[in-house]
């Protein structure tokens, strides 16, 4: 995700995520939140493991993801498509039984580094683990 993209996250999910600061406390901020949830989403650390890294407990960690990831779903409602109703699901298990001999399957995920130029004074925006300049495709994907 490269800052543009953040920040159109960002702005997108900020009015929803932002709480209030009160007498008794000041809250955590929209970017803090997103940031957390983001790296939690990318690395599939513990929130134990996480409050050291971002010096948030992790029983705020635990309560305020899955209150980011309602957002995000709700703001990139018109980039995603799920099923609606239990026959829809149903049609998907079928699918993936008939085609691919997978019962009980509604769903299948991947990702693959594509390897790029590094564009000059990038540093190591791109570079991975790898040791190579690549973006990440991630796809879902039904039976089809």
């Amino acid at each position: 995700m490269n800052r543009n993209q953040y920040a159109h996250l960002l702005n997108k999910v900020k009015t929803t995520i932002q709480k209030r600061d009160t007498n008794m406390r000041r809250v955590l901020s929209a970017e803090s939140k997103l940031n957390a949830t983001l790296r939690f989403l990318a690395s599939g650390n513990s929130y134990a493991g996480m409050q050291y890294l971002f010096r948030i407990p992790k029983n705020s960690i635990s309560k305020f993801v899955p209150e980011v990831l309602d957002a995000i779903y709700d703001a990139l409602s018109d980039y995603l498509k799920v099923p609606n109703s239990e026959g829809d699901w149903t049609e998907i298990e079928r699918g993936f039984n008939e085609k691919w001999n997978f019962p009980g399957c509604l769903g299948s995920i991947d990702g693959k580094h594509v390897i790029i130029r590094a564009s000059m004074f990038s540093g190591s925006e791109y570079y991975n683990y790898k040791s190579s300049f690549s973006i990440i495709l991630l796809a879902v994907a039904d039976s089809n």
